[in-house]
């Protein structure tokens, strides 16, 4: 039986290189982000719903 080879540590859900994921600052659903981002943050629904809300009202 083949072995696949050792891999690195994902990191965990969430977090992406060891430093957490921003909250959305909308509905508070983690983001794309990690925490150090500057800015309101928004998740990928919120994100989308904020641009279809933006588009239409120029």
């Amino acid at each position: 039986m083949l072995r696949a080879p050792d891999a690195a540590p994902r990191p965990a859900p969430g977090q992406r290189d060891g430093e957490p994921f921003a909250d959305c600052v909308l509905c508070g659903e983690p983001t794309e982000y990690p925490e150090s981002v500057k800015g309101a943050t928004l998740c990928p629904v919120c994100e989308w719903q904020e641009a279809q809300r933006t588009a239409c009202s120029g």
